[in-house]
């Protein structure tokens, strides 16, 4: 079976999922008649209290709530969940909790919840669990999401989500604020690595199968964990590159880039939905009512909750001022779709949505259906039945095998970019001086969302794990492995004396980079590497050993001037706890990179472009010429196209076109190759992008050995959203793209696609 059957398999079994809970009235009824019973039986205020959402810090003891070691406030805990009825609690204190001290948080908080008040409403805990459950010590930390998209590997990302849920779950977490379903297509913005990258496709089908791990077939599960999509919509697109800060997308571009992937992640199951931080057209997320009820909730028909971000109810009136007042912001998002709210750090929500709930200005109607929804998800989770941590979890929590495929993803992540002469893999037998600033760093490797938020705390990484200098010497010797630090991430610090180093080396690798970071704090101004880290690399040049660049990086910096300089070049992203192993792995050539980009590595700081460019940006002496190219990495083998076949030249709406190819390994060790499949619509009413990409499948190879690869098109592929900002279908010509190869085709009808239907193979 080819990975792209296996691919159309999961689709196809989510897609039966969700059939089997559409169809399943009588479930669907009951489900619907326990939340109208709850309903009925309910306050006002214990509503008010089932849509307020604060951080652990508002229940904990010492000044606000950060004390180490952590402690709930016993006095606090009843406050929040008493006399406001708050129905859900996130976060983490300073740093993260062993899976032991998770498990007494949960069941003290589930105690009051449960046994104290008057309907035993369970309280719905969430977490960040961005690259594993990254806030419960030890736990198993993957690579960051740019990373696993760079794998192209759908069963990686399933393999992730269902890691990760295991060990939320042992933690007795069942919800995780996570994946990021919006695409990242601004390079500057600090939360990129948080992404699948810039494509829909990639991102559709990445995040896809990330949730099928996660949630399963039910999420509800008691090893199983709800997703929760992020951030609704257009978040990584923001003009100044800045976290949180205005984007301008028109609507057709909303629905042609930002919103598949969502329609994606609502067919996968996710039952909930985190709002957009900043704004789109002059319009906050939180006060979206168009983006949130009608689009959404109307068109898309998702029928979970949606949650607030961090303080950005407040926000719409001390941030962004379209709110004259703290009461008109709160109005304003609930009234937009929102059903709960992040507040997070007081009851000030409570009060003045309770406010808004008397003198009218929030109907009763309008509380019922974002309480609704609440119960309706905690009832799904199978809170009610099962509030407390599962003991027997624990065994599960970060065994033997997931390390293992920590590993193994990690090593497909990597994406060799350059290798000149055949320079990788280094003999075990040279000598190698190791520099600069990622060198010998675990939180570099992890970045955020690791133990803290930012992760920038090396001192509470653990002990066992290998940065990449460690995992080196263990590769080949700590007696032919040579460290000169150089410098620290923007400032010299031993120079001269990695120069002098590298005269008794064989071969240099500079890890280049970024220190930790994460949202806001991770702002910069120039997307260029520090300049202090290209004069180190530029040093090493001279020297005239090889060069092997490692990038260790959330972002694609700029490095231009050292690129023609390098001797190899390694991208590899945010690769996690295993990554320090993973890099050496691949620097000795016990594993064969295969990462492919996910992102278009730019050139130049004003030439940010992402590869699915419109004509006219490639028109007039226009052109897409990056660093690397989106879809781009070698390998230490080589892969030849052949034999492209097409079954039909003409299709009709109904029809099916099925392309194949043969990839064949020619080189002498095996290797995985991804075959890319793109398609350009030759003209449309709407200028169309010179190519899009519309199915991919990761086949592993012995040398000499071949296969052929199939995909399968149908019209809802060739869709495009059109004047009227509709998805429709247009006849005309066609052409399907793989490798060096093209074959044209036409499609001969017109017609009108539902946005549930539009691409339903990503």
């Amino acid at each position: 079976m080819t990975m792209l059957k296996i691919a159309m398999t999961i689709v196809g079994s989510l897609l039966l999922i969700g059939a089997m809970r559409g169809t399943d009235s009588t479930a669907a009824a009951s489900l619907d008649r326990r939340v109208q019973d709850l309903l009925r039986q309910m306050t006002l205020e214990e509503k008010v209290g089932q849509m307020t959402q604060v951080t652990i810090d508002v229940v904990s003891k010492g000044v606000d709530g950060r004390l180490e070691p952590h402690e709930l406030d016993s006095a606090k805990l009843d406050r929040a969940i008493l006399q406001y009825h708050v129905g859900s609690i996130l976060n983490v204190g300073p740093a993260g909790y062993s899976v032991d001290h998770w498990n007494e948080v949960i069941t003290t908080i589930q105690d009051v919840a449960t046994r104290r008040t008057r309907l035993k409403i369970p309280i719905l805990y969430g977490i960040d669990a961005v690259h594993g459950a990254n806030y419960t010590l030890g736990a198993t930390l993957f690579p960051q999401p740019t990373a696993l998209a760079a794998t192209w590997n759908r069963e990686l990302a399933s393999r992730t989500g269902e890691i990760t849920a295991v060990e939320t779950r042992a933690s007795g977490i069942p919800w995780n604020f996570y994946p990021v379903m919006d695409i990242g297509r601004q390079p500057l913005w600090p939360r990129l690595w948080e992404t699948f990258g810039e494509d829909v496709c990639l991102t559709s089908s990445m995040g896809g199968a990330y949730i099928k791990g996660l949630q399963g077939a039910d999420f509800g599960a008691r090893d199983k964990v709800a997703a929760c999509l992020k951030h609704y919509a257009g978040y990584g697109f923001p003009m100044t590159g800045k976290d949180r800060t205005a984007a301008w997308i028109s609507e057709r571009m909303l629905r042609e880039y930002f919103l598949p992937p969502f329609e994606a992640g609502i067919r996968a199951g996710a039952p909930t939905v985190m709002v957009n931080s900043a704004e789109v057209d002059g319009i906050p997320g939180h006060a979206n009512h168009h983006l949130i009820t009608e689009v959404l909730k109307g068109e898309l028909k998702f029928d979970g909750f949606v949650v607030s971000d961090w303080q950005d109810v407040q926000r719409l009136h001390t941030r962004d001022r379209v709110a004259s007042s703290p009461k008109e912001a709160v109005r304003m998002a609930i009234m937009a779709g929102v059903d709960m709210s992040m507040v997070p750090l007081d009851f000030t929500f409570f009060d003045l949505l309770l406010e808004c709930a008397k003198d009218g200005s929030v109907a009763a109607s309008r509380i019922d259906d974002a309480v609704g929804r609440i119960l309706k998800v905690k009832i799904r989770m199978g809170l009610f039945e099962r509030p407390y941590p599962d003991p027997s979890l624990k065994s599960r929590f970060a065994e033997g095998s997931s390390a293992r495929q920590n590993l193994l993803t990690a090593q497909e992540a990597i994406t060799l970019l350059k290798n000149q002469n055949g320079v990788l893999p280094l003999a075990r037998t040279a000598r190698v001086l190791v520099t600069g600033p990622t060198a010998n760093s675990l939180s570099a490797l992890n970045s955020g969302w690791t133990i803290t938020w930012q992760g920038n705390e090396e001192a509470r990484y653990p002990k066992d794990k290998l940065t990449l200098l460690r995992a080196l010497q263990s590769k080949i010797g700590a007696e032919r492995v040579t460290y000169v630090p150089g410098t620290t991430f923007d400032k010299p610090v031993d120079i001269v004396a990695a120069v002098d180093a590298a005269r008794r080396a064989d071969a240099i690798v500079a890890c280049l980079g970024e220190r930790a970071y994460c949202e806001t704090p991770g702002n910069i101004d120039d997307l260029t590497l520090d300049d202090v880290q290209l004069i180190l690399a530029n040093a090493m040049i001279k020297t005239g050993k090889p060069v092997i660049i490692v990038l260790i990086e959330g972002r694609p910096r700029i490095i231009r001037p050292v690129v023609d300089g390098a001797a190899a070049i390694l991208m590899a992203y945010l690769p996690g706890m295993e990554g320090g192993n993973a890099i050496a792995d691949v620097l000795v050539g016990d594993a064969n990179p295969s990462g492919k980009l996910p992102i278009t590595y730019p050139k130049y700081p004003n030439a940010l472009q992402t590869y699915d460019a419109k004509p006219a940006d490639l028109y007039d002496g226009n052109t897409y010429a990056p660093q690397f190219p989106f879809g781009y990495g070698l390998s230490y083998t080589t892969f030849s196209y052949s034999d492209m076949t097409i079954d039909r030249t003409a299709m009709g709406l109904r029809d099916t076109v099925h392309i194949a190819i043969t990839v064949k390994n020619t080189g002498a060790r095996p290797g995985k190759e991804v075959v890319q499949l793109y398609v350009r619509d030759d003209y449309g009413s709407v200028s169309r992008p010179d190519r899009q990409l519309k199915g991919f499948a990761k086949v592993s190879l012995e040398p000499g050995e071949g296969t052929k690869v199939s995909f399968a098109l149908t019209s809802s592929d060739l869709s495009f959203v059109g004047i009227p900002h509709a998805r429709i279908v247009e006849p005309g010509t066609f052409t399907a793209m793989i490798d060096r190869f093209a074959v044209p085709f036409t499609l001969l009808n017109k017609a009108s696609v539902p946005m549930t239907d539009a691409g339903g193979k990503r």
